[in-house]
């Protein structure tokens, strides 16, 4: 395990970033061009990130980015 110190500027860039890549990231899950293999890869990159992010966020903001999975779809993870 790993510690970092951030000032609060970086924190707020942190987030920036997070949030960019996680609504990147759900966007792409919707791409039916995008072959299951990679879809696990991004699932499992998906996790990571979103753990991250859980760090510094709020609940409710949070909650934007929790997965919605339809009846049916294969699970990736």
């Amino acid at each position: 395990m790993l510690g970092f110190l951030f000032n609060a500027k970086e924190v707020q860039e942190l987030e920036y970033l997070l949030k960019r890549e996680l609504e990147e990231m759900l966007l792409d899950f919707s791409d039916k061009r995008i072959d299951s293999l990679v879809k696990r890869a991004m699932e499992e990159r998906y996790s990571i990130m979103f753990r991250m992010y859980a760090r510094i966020a709020s609940p409710s903001e949070l909650s934007k980015y929790v997965r919605r999975r339809k009846l049916g779809e294969e699970h990736f993870t």
